[in-house]
């Protein structure tokens, strides 16, 4: 995880601040940075979205592809991840550093999103032990300022509603198997529901308290964070720590309750936002990438 330097004055200052619900860039302890959203920005995917939250910028593909269901679940289809840390957001993700957070990424992202609480798998199913679609979901990392997890599952939700996926019509063949045809229509498609799918909550303990959506310097004062996925219910689908210092059984409870509260608030806006985006078509005003 990229890292900064902070000075022991730079952590007083910092630490008193949030003690006083007062953040050195204005914001409360359980305040968002400003969040820019955009969806359909990559021309050969299925689904994609870009996701700028503060000066962290995040990228996310999604393509479909036809695989062979799992033996254990032979009616769901599934999804894979891959996360690519650029080397232009931050000098420390050249070479193995970068594949390292990557794999960490990826597991977590698996975790969270990889189940049938957060997605309906088995509408991903064509043709039960035959035949499912399989999404492959790839996340760049293009700036790095902090509270990646939480960027990303915004962007994965984003680009997986963004997602329109082939109507498949299957017929019978001269020798009585199966055949799979995909409609060439770009409007006779299946879109994915996302309502239960998760956001993730990064909440890092910095002194006596915890803050959301951390900045790098925030990152450097605190000792340990809690990753909690939440869905728009408010319930808590994963919970990980991470971080080298310990929490106690308290800051635990507290930290989750201001998860479920924090992920809960995210939902209903992000929603909002993107069915406001998707009902423009055409007429949206294109920036970012698209400009």
């Amino acid at each position: 995880m990229a890292t900064v330097q902070v000075s022991e004055a730079e952590k007083v200052y910092i630490l008193h601040g949030i003690r006083d619900d007062l953040r050195v860039d204005g914001r409360s302890c359980e305040d968002y940075r400003h969040m820019e959203i955009e969806t359909d920005v990559v021309s050969n995917t299925d689904g994609s979205a870009k996701v700028t939250l503060g000066h962290t910028v995040v990228l996310v593909g999604i393509k479909a592809e036809i695989g062979k269901p799992r033996p254990m679940v032979p009616d769901e289809g599934y999804l894979e991840f891959f996360v690519d840390c650029s080397a232009n957001a931050t000098p420390e993700f050249e070479g193995r550093g970068g594949e390292e957070l990557g794999t960490e990424l990826s597991n977590t992202l698996y975790k969270v999103f990889n189940n049938k609480r957060s997605l309906d798998m088995k509408s991903l199913c064509i043709s039960p032990g035959e035949h499912c679609w399989l999404l492959y979901v790839d996340v760049l990392l293009l700036q790095c300022d902090g509270n990646l997890y939480d960027a990303i599952s915004i962007a994965v939700k984003a680009a997986l509603f963004n997602t329109k996926i082939p109507r498949v019509h299957i017929s019978a063949d001269d020798e009585g198997g199966k055949e799979i045809e995909l409609s060439d229509d770009p409007y006779d498609c299946v879109r994915i529901n996302v309502e239960n799918v998760p956001c993730i909550v990064t909440l890092c303990k910095v002194g006596h308290r915890h803050v959301v959506d951390a900045t790098l310097q925030e990152k450097a004062c605190s000792v340990a964070s809690l990753i909690i996925s939440v869905t728009h219910k408010g319930t808590v689908t994963c919970v990980r720590k991470v971080g080298g210092g310990s929490l106690d059984p308290e800051s635990i409870f507290e930290m989750t309750e201001a998860g479920k509260r924090v992920g809960k608030a995210l939902h209903a806006p992000l929603m909002k936002l993107l069915q406001q985006e998707e009902s423009l078509g055409k007429k949206r005003q294109k920036v970012g990438f698209l400009g």
